[in-house]
């Protein structure tokens, strides 16, 4: 019983973590043009929207509740493509409705980690590389030119990896039958901030 009570404070504690993490006050959504340079500013990058934080960490989480081997094919396809995105963003290739994606994103996410959701692996996999694909793409876009893409895309992909290990680790908490309500709770919550941010999008 008292390990079973240490295995919840544990999960408690990390997961006040994240809430601290995710909630890091920000100005902006996004940072401005001209401020994203260099691996430093690519690593603080994705921390700095809450659309961001949210979606990668809910990769994390519906990993979690899915199991081997989603727990680590989704946080794997996510920054590949990501970085597939980005590089779309630094070539310039226009990508309509980024912040749309992204909104839905979250919504998508949420609403797969609510339902407990436990679609094929290929097709959860597709679904978040294609969502991360428009995140990518909006920290790509975000460099000035002349800049290094390679140090500030090293950056955020591996930021983005900590946000999914993140949610990985809040996410061991379904074992628990109050764990799985947890989650269940938590998806709702990344579900509404994504109709708050698509209705932020398209008004």
């Amino acid at each position: 019983m008292k390990k079973h009570v240490r295995h919840m404070d544990l999960c408690a504690s990390i997961f006040v973590l994240a809430l601290y993490l995710v909630w890091v006050p920000s100005a902006q959504a996004h940072v401005e043009g001209g401020q994203a340079v260099g691996f430093i500013t690519g690593l603080e990058h994705p921390w700095s929207g809450l659309d961001h934080v949210l979606a990668m960490i809910a990769v994390g989480l519906w990993g979690a509740q899915l199991g081997n081997p989603a727990l680590w094919v989704l946080p794997v396809t996510f920054p590949m493509v990501m970085a597939m995105g980005a590089m779309m963003g630094l070539l310039g290739i226009p990508l309509p409705g980024i912040e749309i994606g992204i909104a839905v994103s979250a919504i998508l996410l949420g609403a797969m980690i609510l339902g407990e959701v436990k679609l094929n692996l290929y097709i959860a996999a597709t679904m978040v590389g294609f969502f991360a694909i428009f995140h990518g793409h909006a920290h790509g876009t975000e460099l000035p030119p002349g800049q290094s893409g390679l140090l500030y895309s090293m950056g955020f992909v591996i930021a983005t990896g900590v946000l999914h290990g993140i949610g990985i680790v809040i996410g061991l908490i379904h074992r628990w039958p109050a764990g799985k309500l947890a989650l269940r709770g938590a998806g709702a919550f990344i579900a509404a901030m994504g109709v708050f941010f698509l209705w932020r999008a398209i008004s």
